[in-house]
C-alpha cells in the first residue's frame, strides 16, 4: 500500500512536471513569434494602447457617473460606484498574485526578448491586461449592445497583445490577467444586482408592515 502511494506521487509529479514543461514552452514559442516581429508601427501603436489603460480605467467609471449626474440617474451613478470597486478590487488581486506567484519577466528569464517598454515586479499576471477587461466588462455588462461589447473587448484584447509585444508579459500572464478582471467586473456586477435585491425587498416588506 505504502509503495502504491509512493508510486503514484512520483507519476502525479512526473506528469505535473510535463506539464508545466509544455506549458513553459508553448509560453516562450508563442511569445517569441509576437515579440520579434517588429515595425515603427507596431512600436507606437501598441506603446500608446498600453499607456491609455489606466486612462481608459478612470475615464469609463468617471464619464458614467457624469452621465448619471447629468440625467439625474441614481442607478447608473450606483454603477459607475461598483465599476470602480471591481476596478480597485481586481488591481488588488493582481498585486497579491504577483507576490504570491513570483513569476519574473520574460526579458530577464530570455536574454532574446525585447524589452520595449516599463515592466517593473513580478510578472503573473498583467496588471494592464486585468485592468483593461475588467473595464471592458463592466461596460459591457451595464451596456449590454454589440457596439459596446465589441470596441471594449478588442481594446482590451490590444492591451494584451501589446504587454507581449513589449516583452514584459507571456500569453499565460495576459490570459490570467483577463480571466480575474473580467471575473471580477462581474462578481462586482452581481453584488450590486444583489444589493438593490436586497434593498427592495426590504422597502417592500417594509411597507406591508405599515
Amino acid at each position: 500500500m505504502v509503495l502504491h502511494k509512493k508510486i503514484t506521487l512520483v507519476f502525479t509529479s512526473y506528469l505535473l512536471c510535463i506539464t508545466m514543461a509544455f506549458a513553459q514552452n508553448f509560453d516562450i514559442d508563442l511569445l517569441k513569434k509576437i515579440n520579434l516581429h517588429e515595425s515603427t508601427f507596431k512600436n507606437n501603436y501598441f506603446k500608446a494602447t498600453a499607456q491609455s489603460v489606466f486612462v481608459f480605467n478612470i475615464a469609463a467609471p468617471a464619464g458614467v457617473f457624469a452621465a448619471g449626474l447629468i440625467n439625474h440617474d441614481k442607478k447608473m451613478q450606483k454603477d459607475a460606484v461598483y465599476m470602480a470597486g471591481g476596478f480597485l478590487a481586481s488591481a488588488i488581486i493582481t498585486q497579491g498574485m504577483k507576490r504570491i506567484i513570483q513569476r519574473d519577466r520574460p526579458f530577464i528569464t530570455y536574454n532574446y526578448i525585447i524589452k520595449r517598454d516599463a515592466g517593473g515586479g513580478y510578472s503573473m499576471p498583467s496588471g494592464h491586461t486585468t485592468a483593461a477587461f475588467c473595464t471592458a466588462t463592466s461596460l459591457s455588462l451595464l451596456f449590454p449592445k454589440w457596439y459596446v461589447i465589441a470596441p471594449c473587448y478588442l481594446y482590451a484584447a490590444s492591451v494584451g497583445y501589446a504587454r507581449m509585444y513589449q516583452g514584459v508579459h507571456y500569453p499565460t500572464d495576459v490570459l490570467v490577467g483577463a480571466i480575474v478582471g473580467s471575473g471580477t467586473a462581474w462578481l462586482a456586477y452581481k453584488a450590486e444586482k444583489w444589493m438593490t435585491k436586497k434593498h427592495t425587498d426590504h422597502k417592500t416588506t417594509a411597507t406591508v408592515s405599515l
